[in-house]
């Protein structure tokens, strides 16, 4: 193109790609508030095939006429309960019954040995799927509140369930809006216009009404399984990297507007210099979520594409919709502070950091050997992290009506009530397993499920050859004790010849993920680093300069989960990280640090050719600096927002994610790595063309 016929098609070119994603935009759009709809949160489903809760699962289908997940219903007078409270209970009872979705006969009410407390076991069919939640909502309306000193809580697997779907349902609003108004108020201090804002929120909310469309038709499809967790991670995922995206392309569509005339010609320009760093970046987070497909656990398996729907989304937006919009907008879209095409030098605009690169320059081996023990003493703390499955008064960050129904159980029963271990073995073996089952420390009692109602020396129910027993635990079903009694159960039932015995449950299905989870961690960690420094080495054709960035991206990641291992102890309170917690910080503080790593060493390649590899190390930390350390501050504030969501897993994950991309960008982004590349010089570029020729260049600088 030339003159103005070419910026004539230039700009129809541009108001034909806008109208264009503006269609797509209204018809994806409303998929983006319907994602709730093909969620599922039960932990079950996300079981591998293998695991032996699965098994148990499957087994147990032969057993009834319909799954179930119980809701217990327990009430509560500290003085003893009366016969008005019985009265209560029992129309309550009858009216749980009328209720759609619960499984009827109701089994009568159980009386606690002291007298204080009455359970009623409300089975809701697993049929309900997520509207089990509505089922346990009808039951606790039913229910009431505590009046005249009885109190009145719904628990349970179904009344957990029910929390766990009204905590999720707040994603498509109360999150949603959180990650919006942290990305504006971060875009209006950026670049202090009252316009330029709108462009790269207005491509982010484009990404992912994109992304939800596609998630929404292959979940409902049943080709993948979305979570609540997934959805959540999605959002924030989308707005932050989006942003970031959009920060690099704009910065270097300024930079360019200072030598174009035209802005399609600057833009022309800023695509080719920013696309390679920009699609590098954004393929390796791609590739590094899709290595959560070699997860044993269905849940990280779907959110491995899910987020990687959600960045392909988001590339293809930015770098299509993002350049049209600002091609249009020109270079009144900056104002009040728009750029002159006067040929300034690019780091005349980012005098802070060339500041920081001069003192880079000047304390290089010093700045990268202390910011590297700074690092190295956080990563101590990684003593207190503790990886564990977190219990039901653990999950949430604020009371719920299920943990307070648990704890009331806890109090007045044997703490495993109401979801009991499920062992599932020969007809002819199993009055062997049952008392061997007894005999286990942290079981109270055993029965085998019968065809009638519970009655003492009741025949067992036989189905093809098998019966199946129900082991009370001491201990509450999502305990560290309770763990442990399962894992003891298992290895005494395993030991009786013939029995074949297969242990599931509440707490099986959660000791179950919990190895499903350590064992990921063991197979997906390095094949996430083979992924990454074979990407690094093609894009800076060098294989030194990867080996170093990874060390130093797995130095900050270790250095972040000590730091958050010390805050989630001493200052949250926590009791610990869930099991799934070490995987997922990796996967995302990994991927999304090595796109700091790209957009900074892509740069510093680029000038290195033009100026020899200290200067250009200088000239790319002073003109990706500011750019740099604004994505990551974009990055931290999203994933911060998922503390709206008042469950800790994901609280964790998001202060987790802003702390280590902080210290990423912070620390080591502009400063360890620029100080160490300076002090390594051309060799960085090692076994490249590029270390002997800057070599040679600087040999004779120095002669």
């Amino acid at each position: 193109m030339s003159g103005r016929g070419g910026f004539g098609r230039a700009t129809l070119v541009a108001v034909v790609v806008v109208l264009a994603w503006l269609v797509i935009g209204a018809v994806a759009g409303p998929y983006a508030g319907r994602l709730g709809e093909v969620s599922t949160n039960d932990n079950a489903a996300f079981l591998p095939t293998d695991a032996e809760a699965t098994r148990a699962q499957d087994l147990a289908g032969g057993f009834v006429d319909r799954q179930t997940t119980p809701a217990l219903v327990v009430y509560e007078r500290s003085s003893g309960i009366t016969d008005a409270d019985r009265q209560r209970v029992a129309a309550d009872a009858a009216r749980f019954a009328q209720v759609p979705g619960v499984v009827t006969p109701l089994p009568p009410p159980i009386p606690s040995q002291d007298g204080q407390a009455l359970q009623v076991v409300v089975p809701v069919d697993d049929a309900e799927g997520e509207q089990i939640g509505s089922v346990v909502e009808q039951v606790r309306d039913i229910a009431g509140g505590d009046r005249d000193g009885l109190s009145v809580d719904v628990a349970g697997p179904a009344g957990l369930l029910a929390d766990l779907i009204e905590v999720f349902s707040a994603i498509d609003g109360p999150l949603l809006l959180v990650t919006l108004v942290v990305v504006l108020i971060i875009l209006l201090i950026v670049y202090r216009s009252p316009v330029l804002w709108i462009f790269p929120l207005l491509a982010a909310g484009m990404s992912y009404a994109l992304a939800a469309v596609f998630v929404y038709l292959l979940a409902d499809a049943d080709v993948l399984k979305l979570n609540g967790q997934a959805q959540g991670i999605l959002t924030v995922l989308v707005f932050g990297a989006g942003t970031d995206y959009a920060l690099l392309l704009i910065a270097r569509y300024r930079e360019e507007l200072h030598r174009h005339d035209r802005p399609w010609s600057a833009m022309r320009a800023a695509w080719r210099g920013a696309a390679p760093a920009i699609i590098a970046s954004g393929g390796t987070v791609i590739v590094s979520l899709l290595c959560l497909l070699l997860s044993s656990l269905n849940s990280n398996r779907a959110l491995g594409p899910v987020a990687a729907i959600g960045i392909a989304a988001t590339l293809l937006v930015m770098l299509t919709f993002l350049p049209a919009l600002l091609v249009l907008g020109g270079r009144w879209a900056f104002w009040p502070r728009r750029p002159r095409a006067d040929q300034a030098d690019p780091r005349a605009e980012h005098g802070i950091w060339s500041r920081v690169a001069a003192f880079v320059a000047r304390h290089a081996r010093p700045i990268w050997l202390s910011t590297a023990v700074v690092l190295a003493v956080l990563t101590l703390g990684l003593t207190q992290l503790g990886a564990t499955i977190l219990g039901q008064s653990d999950l949430f960050t604020q009371r719920t009506d299920s943990v307070d129904g648990q704890e009331v159980i806890a109090r007045h029963y044997p703490a495993g009530t109401g979801s009991p271990a499920t062992v599932f073995t020969t007809e002819q073996t199993a009055r062997q397993v049952a008392q061997v089952a007894k005999d286990v420390p942290g079981v109270a009692a055993v029965r085998p499920l019968t065809a009638g109602p519970p009655q003492e020396n009741a025949a067992p129910k036989v189905v093809d050859g098998r019966v199946q027993l129900e082991a009370t635990l001491t201990d509450p079903p999502d305990s560290d004790g309770a763990e442990r009694t399962i894992r003891d159960l298992r290895e005494a039932v395993h030991r009786v010849p013939g029995a074949d015995a297969v242990v599931g449950g509440f707490t099986a299905i959660n000791v179950d993920t919990s190895d499903a989870a350590k064992r990921d961690q063991n197979v997906i960690i390095p094949v996430v680093l083979v992924v990454i420094a074979v990407i690094l080495a093609l894009l800076l054709r060098a294989l030194l300069a990867p080996l170093l960035l990874i060390g130093t991206v797995l130095l900050s990641f270790a250095a972040t989960l000590g730091l958050c291992a010390l805050l989630f102890r001493h200052v949250f309170g926590f009791p610990g990280v869930d099991s799934s917690f070490p995987l997922f910080a990796f996967v995302f503080l990994v991927a999304l640090g090595i796109d700091y790593n790209i957009f900074l060493m892509s740069r510093v390649r680029e000038e290195s050719v033009k100026r020899g590899t200290r200067a250009g190390v200088l000239a790319g930390l002073a003109v990706t600096g500011g750019v740099i350390t604004s994505a990551g501050i974009v990055l931290a504030a999203t994933f911060s927002a998922l503390a709206v969501l008042p469950l800790v897993v994901l609280v964790e994950l998001g202060t987790a994610v802003a702390i280590g991309v902080l210290i990423d960008t912070i620390i080591v982004r502009s400063l360890l790595v620029p100080a160490l590349a300076y002090d390594i010089g051309p060799k960085i570029w090692w076994p490249g063309r590029l270390s002997r020729t800057n070599g040679e260049r600087e040999a004779r600088d120095a002669g």
